[in-house]
């Protein structure tokens, strides 16, 4: 049988617009928000914004591009043609990195979740069983990634429209038995900022992290029958999704319940459940955590593997993961992103995970340097299409290149601050030892490519004359 030599175009429209819709409901939402509200009280809602702002304005541009070209890798072919090579080597590997820690500590977090209704199956076996799972429905086909991550979202948009709308009933005193709340718990608790406008700022750093997942749209559109309706669709809609899923769900937290509480602290939305009233809100939230969480592990293990095949594909990583199984899934690609994730099967087996839970927290700085490369390649990129065929241009960055320039400022203003953050500090610092790592790595494999080809002229020379001497004799 013929040997598959193309990604499939397996995921269809219903597929990419449920992936476009709850690409951005992570699970950082249900498990992060709490210690965001801690920080920054009810001006945890501010934090979202910013971040959501900042976001906003890098999908849009990331449509621009896709929308031009739709491709596996996306960000980092951008970036590979607009920058150079080096940028397009130091995000596509930087972004896999990211990824296949997160793969291995989602795996850690589904399996601890699992654990709340069966205490006695050990973490790692359950870990080691969910990873194997996910990722033979990413081997088997993309439309199997794409049907099980239709379902997955579609749980968790259902979970947090419902959500909202028993937070909204209750609020203005629509619910039976419950009066309107007011303001009480938003300004009556030390202040809609009561550690101040800089807790904000710290807050954003944190909540955006929460938002990575919003990119993968970009790089599903490759595999998509409709690529050009999916990105459009998906960067259109990015606001909406943003106010609604975010900021509305935390301004729901901070309006029923005062922002100190342990509970919020705990889980914020168990806490409002059970305020409302909810019968076994812990067992609801628990079933929606995992969703998320599962759909996480899902949706990286499909970015991890495209990503590191795009980098495939332009020679800057090994030419063993372009191989496609009879249903046109990078196979090696895929195991390669579960290496972590057997590792820490490992390290839940013989010690606590502090390791990777360091790595994870090390990651947010990632994400706000793939948003820089993101919006340097845009700027670069729409001055050449602009020149070349404006045509192109189905999806337009808005205020170019204004929003452009400010989205740069305001990143790179948010990875200066992570050095004056001490909580934040090794973050950073760890994220500087992996850039450099990686451009290393970059340097190494450009040296071999140099080299090789003269290796080979030179080989080559030499059995000329070998044969011209022979033929002399």
């Amino acid at each position: 049988m013929e040997q598959q030599t193309h990604l499939q175009k397996g995921l269809k429209k219903r597929h990419m617009t449920m992936i476009a819709i709850a690409g951005v409901i992570g699970a950082g939402l249900f498990m992060g928000s709490g210690s965001v509200i801690n920080l920054a009280g009810p001006g945890a809602i501010l934090s979202y914004v910013f971040a959501g702002i900042i976001v906003v304005l890098v999908m849009r541009m990331l449509g621009e591009m896709a929308a031009v070209n739709p491709t596996s890798g996306s960000f980092a072919h951008y970036a590979h043609e607009a920058i150079g090579p080096w940028a397009g080597f130091m995000i596509g590997w930087l972004y896999w990195f990211f990824w296949v820690v997160a793969i291995a500590l989602e795996a850690t977090a589904a399996a601890a979740i699992i654990q709340y209704w069966y205490d006695g199956i050990p973490l790692w076996l359950l870990s080691l069983i969910l990873t194997v799972a996910l990722t033979l429905t990413n081997v088997l086909s993309v439309k199997a990634f794409g049907e099980f991550e239709y379902w997955f979202s579609l749980i968790k948009v259902v979970s947090i429209i419902a959500f909202l709308a028993l937070g909204a009933f209750i609020i203005f005193g629509i619910a039976p038995n419950f009066n309107a709340i007011g303001t009480a718990n938003l300004i009556g608790e030390g202040g809609f900022l009561p550690n101040g406008f800089g807790a904000v700022l710290m807050g954003v750093v944190i909540v955006i992290f929460s938002f990575m997942g919003t990119e993968i749209v970009a790089i599903a559109a490759g595999e998509s029958d409709e690529p050009l309706a999916a990105v459009t669709k998906a960067t259109n809609s990015i606001t909406w999704r943003i106010l609604i899923f975010y900021v509305g769900s935390i301004a729901v937290v901070v309006t029923l319940l005062p922002w100190h509480s342990s509970d919020i602290l705990t889980s914020p939305y168990v806490a409002v459940l059970d305020y409302i009233g909810i019968p076994a809100a812990a067992q609801i939230m628990n079933f929606v955590v995992l969703t998320a969480v599962l759909s996480c592990l899902n949706s990286a293990l499909y970015a991890t593997s495209r990503m590191v095949f795009s980098l495939a594909e332009k020679g800057e990583a090994p030419k063993s993961f372009l191989k496609l199984n009879k249903k046109g899934s990078p196979v090696n690609a895929i195991l390669a992103a579960t290496f972590f994730s057997y590792i820490a099967v490992i390290m839940n087996y013989v010690s606590p995970d502090k390791v990777f839970m360091f790595l994870l927290s090390s990651c947010s700085a990632i994400t706000l340097i793939l948003y820089l490369i993101i919006a340097f390649s845009q700027l670069r990129m729409r001055r050449k299409i602009e020149k070349e065929n404006p045509a192109l241009l189905k999806v337009k960055m808005w205020f170019f290149p204004y929003l452009t320039y400010f989205t740069i400022l305001a990143t790179t203003a948010l990875l200066i601050s992570m050095f004056f953050i001490e909580s934040m500090r090794s973050q950073i610092l760890f994220t500087c030892v992996v850039v450099a790592i990686v451009m290393i790595l970059y340097v190494v494999t450009q040296r071999k490519k140099v080299i090789n080809p003269i290796e080979e002229a030179s080989s080559s020379f030499q059995k000329d004359n070998l044969i011209l001497n022979n033929e002399t004799e």
